[in-house]
């Protein structure tokens, strides 16, 4: 007895992507359509260039864009940010991908390398700064996050 594939329809965001299922839903067969709902891209790409590259003033480019999320994708390599910026309707977290940045705030400074997240509480003044440790490209990944957050990991 031969099993005949089967499809599943799930549907994510309003969106029917169709899944190929051999017998059980555990087991899956693979993506038939809308497998760009799964999409990865390589942010060093050169088609994911922001505004902000070369200029303190330019616009983070926006990768997903949601209710309460938005992700944006920052590379600053040659100025540092003369001014400072607020968010009021939004939390900002900040991951530090490639290079080094000096982070200003209201509530203190932090260097971001590598590796390092920070978080700004929504309405706190900010601006970045190059550092010593900064580089030719420095790559951020920053959420924006405008519904309550609470920090819950447990302190190491």
């Amino acid at each position: 007895m031969t099993k005949t594939p089967t499809r599943e329809l799930v549907t994510i965001d309003g969106v029917n992507v169709v899944l190929q299922r051999d017998q059980s839903p555990m087991i899956n067969g693979g993506i038939l359509e809308m497998a760009e709902m799964f999409r990865m891209f390589n942010i060093f790409d050169e088609k994911f260039q922001p505004s902000n590259l070369n200029l303190a003033d330019g616009k983070p480019l926006r990768l997903y864009d949601g209710k309460t999320v938005k992700v944006d994708l920052s590379k600053r390599s040659k100025e540092d940010m003369g001014f400072w910026h607020r968010n009021i309707d939004a939390h900002e977290i900040i991951f530090c991908v490639k290079g080094a940045l000096d982070w200003e705030t209201e509530m203190g400074e932090r260097t971001m390398h590598p590796g390092d997240m920070l978080f700004i509480p929504r309405g706190i003044a900010h601006r970045s700064k190059l550092s010593k440790d900064s580089a030719d490209e420095n790559v951020l990944i920053e959420l924006k996050i405008s519904e309550p957050i609470a920090y819950v990991a447990e302190n190491k």
